[in-house]
């Protein structure tokens, strides 16, 4: 009881903004929403103070995965610090630097399959021992080596009733057999007949409590979609501003 408590608490102050937190870019929600299908994964660059925890330990852009579950009317599954998981409005987004990963031709029955998994999940509890072992890497940062990193993320109580953002999505995605960064290994198969050995390659599912935000990124398996690009853009069009040498150094000015 009072470990829930506590933890309650951590959670709270993880979830503050960041002062000065401002997107570099983000994608205008109309391009957004109509672009975003089912089975995608939205990468979220968060403004909170979990996310410089996991943008420190991960050495990336992204602190937070969600996935997309309908189109008609744009909607997410997350593992949220505060509320466990829940279904939330793609448009909780809409100012936020995100990125869509698409895993590359997911037939529609394993979609339905992906969803139905994401949507029993629906209620459980972050796991909120992640929220004290995040802690540590904000009061202060330590100098972690990188080959510690991702272990560092493999972290909470291990509870299957808990779940933390990025593990949650890559159990669905182990459930329906659909590879992240899987283990690859070689196997030969030798024929001594022919004189001749035929490489076979292996696959091995890495643990879900391993994965993290940009392994979707990292992926060869997931394609980034860029909702921009996906909108016929063509930079032909671009109406640019003139700027003079003073304004230039004014604009570089308020980026500091």
């Amino acid at each position: 009881m009072i470990f829930e408590t506590l933890s309650r608490i951590v959670a709270h102050y993880l979830q503050k903004e960041v002062r000065g937190y401002s997107p570099l870019s983000s994608t205008p929600y109309n391009l957004l929403r109509e672009t975003i299908r089912p089975g995608d994964v939205l990468l979220v660059e968060g403004s909170q103070r979990i996310s410089v925890a996991i943008k420190y330990l991960t050495q990336s852009t992204w602190s937070h995965a969600a996935i997309c579950i309908g189109a008609t009317v744009p909607a997410l599954i997350e593992a949220d610090i505060i509320d466990g998981v829940t279904e939330v409005p793609l448009s909780k987004y809409a100012t936020y630097n995100t990125r869509i990963c698409r895993p590359h031709q997911l037939t529609r029955d394993d979609t339905e399959k992906l969803i139905l998994y994401l949507k029993s999940k629906i209620g459980m509890k972050y796991d909120l021992k992640n929220a004290f072992d995040l802690i540590r890497y904000l009061l202060p940062q330590p100098p972690v080596p990188s080959r510690w990193k991702r272990r560092m993320l493999s972290l909470g109580s291990g509870d299957p009733t808990r779940a933390i953002c990025s593990t949650l999505i890559a159990q669905a995605f182990q459930h329906i057999g659909y590879p992240i960064l899987p283990y690859i290994t070689h196997d030969d198969d030798c024929f001594p007949e022919i004189n001749t050995c035929k490489s076979k390659e292996l696959m091995q599912i890495r643990h879900h409590s391993l994965f993290t935000p940009r392994d979707f990124d990292l992926s060869p398996y997931f394609e980034v979609i860029k909702p921009t690009l996906e909108n016929q853009f063509n930079y032909k069009n671009i109406s640019w501003i003139d700027t003079d040498e003073t304004t230039v150094t004014t604009l570089m000015e308020r980026e500091k």
